[in-house]
């Protein structure tokens, strides 16, 4: 009996800790991220803008495509300007991370 409730706990442990991160190794609040990170790559500003997106739920399910090359598509973009990452998390339930390129 004291090896199972060891073993619920570890493994209870394990499911609480599992949380939804919208970007591993980034910046990251316990009950709320949202945030923003940036860089101009090309010349210009650009007058298209493409985006593309991915999504977690409680760190066990993740789906999506928040490529670059995904948000190029999205936006018909040929050539880039900018690529900004887009994060939000909540109570480590959700997150997304969302890519969003502009160009030409």
């Amino acid at each position: 009996m004291k090896r199972l409730t060891i073993l619920l706990g570890l493994v209870s442990g394990f499911v609480v800790s599992g949380c939804a991160i919208a970007a591993p190794g980034i910046v990251q609040g316990g009950l709320y991220s949202g945030y923003t990170i940036g860089s101009s790559v090309g010349p210009g500003t650009g007058t298209k803008t493409g985006e593309a997106c991915a999504m977690s739920i409680l760190g066990l399910v993740a789906i999506g495509d928040a490529s670059i090359d995904a948000a190029k598509s999205a936006g018909g973009i040929a050539q880039v300007a900018s690529v900004d990452h887009h994060s939000f998390s909540i109570l480590g339930i959700y997150g997304t991370l969302c890519t969003q390129v502009k160009g030409q």
